[in-house]
């Protein structure tokens, strides 16, 4: 989340620094934890962390560090929602224009070694795995009933990929009231520039963006 200067190419800056822009627009607030979180794993499956996918990458740092989140949930009976993108159409027609957009989804179907959870994830019986067939984790699926009917008030996202599907429930978890807490090393991008950038704006817009070891403590103590 680096600060640079902008070109004053008419783009609403000035040549101003990104910090100070953001600064006098009255953003990048706290919110703050609450009292009964969820912990939402995005998208933690083979297709995208087995880099032989042509949409996976190196992952291997995401998932150590959100296995330190599930330790922590579990010690604390936190629920955990984890989330998988799943085609159950031949031709990815349930993916629609975001099928057009990234043909490669097309490997993400059911019944496929890609759909698996990374198999290093520490996941525990009574968590929850949700399939979904769009950016978000919230876009026709069960869990918004599903946080309802546990009394959540905070989501931490943790997952992949920052920009992408982690960006996007995070924006619709925030829409939905929910405080929004993404654990800054337990997401990742396949290339650092959307990976900052979009950390920088959902801490100023949508998140608190906060250190894994805070987050660890949060969910260890509020049980």
């Amino acid at each position: 989340m680096t600060d640079s200067d902008t070109d004053g190419d008419g783009n609403g800056t000035d040549g101003a620094t990104k910090s100070a822009v953001y600064e006098r627009a009255g953003m990048d607030e706290r919110v703050g934890y609450g009292d009964r979180p969820a912990l939402l794993v995005v998208d933690l499956q083979r297709g995208f962390t087995d880099a032989t996918n042509p949409l996976g990458g190196d992952l291997s740092g995401v998932v150590e560090r959100t296995n330190r989140l599930l330790d922590a949930a579990h010690g604390s009976d936190v629920p955990v929602v984890l989330t998988r993108i799943v085609s159950t159409h031949p031709d990815g027609a349930d993916f629609g224009v975001w099928g057009e957009k990234i043909p490669r989804l097309d490997t993400l179907t059911a019944g496929s070694e890609w759909v698996e959870l990374d198999a290093r994830l520490a996941v525990e019986e009574g968590d929850h795995t949700l399939n979904k067939r769009q950016a978000s984790a919230f876009h026709e699926t069960e869990l918004g009933s599903t946080l309802v009917a546990w009394g959540v008030d905070t989501v931490v996202v943790a997952g992949c990929t920052t920009s992408g599907c982690v960006r996007a429930s995070v924006v619709d978890a925030c829409a939905a009231g929910y405080r929004a807490v993404v654990p800054e090393g337990a997401v990742g991008d396949r290339a650092v520039e959307p990976h900052e950038a979009n950390l920088f704006d959902m801490n100023a817009k949508y998140a608190d963006v906060r250190p894994v070891g805070e987050v660890v403590e949060y969910l260890e103590t509020v049980g």
